[in-house]
């Protein structure tokens, strides 16, 4: 099994109230670099801090990373347009930062990305992989790419309370930036990320675009941003069924995960790690249950080997074992 975690940035993170996948927005930029570290090594390397919520609560690639620890996976990170540097070994296919959504042109190397990135799809030797992702601010931008495509998907937050009101507005303005209508890209995917998304999205697309035709069994591990990633690739014209595995945190945060899911042609995989059973146990874990982050860094998709391994009690002890590493 092989995680293919796509990190990478937009400006629009730094929109204030939009993101909780920093404890600063200062701090935003350096969350996809970090993951992408924890997630290969353990713990941060050149990364300046561990990304944790402006509450504490540790970034979800600390319990993707936890979970790789116990039953293992291998792991390849695309670099799809990451502000700062990582120490983690990196794909590139050519993908830069996006820019804040409520400019013109955002993300101007989708296109190219989007293919390149197909290419690198088509080309695994993995029988099946998961696809995970890493860039705060991403529901928004998964907002407006959505209402470029006019399909009507949940979009969550990794904060406890959803500014969805400053994201509409935020996509409202992106699309009239940008003079599209909602619906008008459909079928024009790579126009729908380059004018109102993030690279992240083109780069998450082409892979999976390219894994499904080359038939690689493909389960994409998040929410909002994979939903939509899904949602891009149908609208390239790929048809093939895949697999959405996301938290149980993700789904109480949402209406309509399995009405999209069948409109994508999506097999649902809800796993719930059980942190809210294990009270003051599960340390800062525990502002999971208090809707903090819900989702991010292939966390979902982690979650649903372990349970199919039989072995999600495991994954507590696991991330306790992460966390006191980092923090030592």
């Amino acid at each position: 099994m092989r995680v293919i975690l796509i990190a990478g940035t937009t400006k629009t993170a730094a929109i204030d109230g939009i993101s909780a996948a920093g404890a600063t927005s200062r701090l935003l930029m350096h969350t996809p670099s970090a993951d992408a570290e924890i997630i290969s090594y353990g713990l941060p390397i050149q990364a300046p801090v561990t990304p944790v919520s402006p509450s504490g609560c540790p970034t979800p690639a600390v319990i993707t990373r936890a979970i790789r620890e116990r039953i293992g996976f291998d792991l390849t990170v695309v670099d799809a347009g990451l502000a700062r540097p990582t120490g983690a070994p990196t794909v590139s296919v050519g993908a830069h930062p996006g820019r804040d959504i409520r400019e013109q042109d955002p993300v101007p190397t989708a296109p190219e990305a989007f293919i390149k990135a197909r290419e690198f799809g088509q080309s695994l030797p993995d029988d099946r992989i998961i696809i995970g992702e890493t860039i705060p601010g991403g529901t928004t931008t998964a907002l407006a790419v959505c209402r470029a495509l006019g399909v009507d998907a949940p979009i969550s937050s990794s904060l406890p309370t959803n500014p969805l009101g400053l994201k509409q507005e935020v996509a409202q303005k992106a699309l009239s930036t940008a003079d599209i209508n909602p619906g008008q890209a459909a079928h024009n995917p790579k126009q729908a990320v380059r004018t109102v998304g993030d690279p992240v999205l083109a780069v998450a697309a082409g892979v999976t675009a390219g894994a499904v035709e080359s038939g690689t069994d493909v389960i994409l591990g998040g929410g909002t941003q994979l939903l939509t990633v899904a949602a891009l690739v149908r609208h390239a014209g790929v048809s093939d069924r895949a697999t959405l595995a996301t938290t149980s945190y993700l789904d109480a945060d949402v209406t309509g995960l399995n009405e999209i899911a069948t409109i994508l042609n999506l097999e649902l995989i809800i796993t719930d790690p059980g942190f809210d059973a294990c009270g003051v146990d599960a340390g800062p874990v525990a502002e999971y249950t208090n809707g903090v982050a819900k989702e991010g860094a292939g966390m979902g998709g982690a979650l649903a080997l372990a349970a199919e391994a039989n072995r999600l009690d495991e994954v507590l002890p696991a991330v306790q074992h992460v966390l006191n590493r980092i923090e030592s």
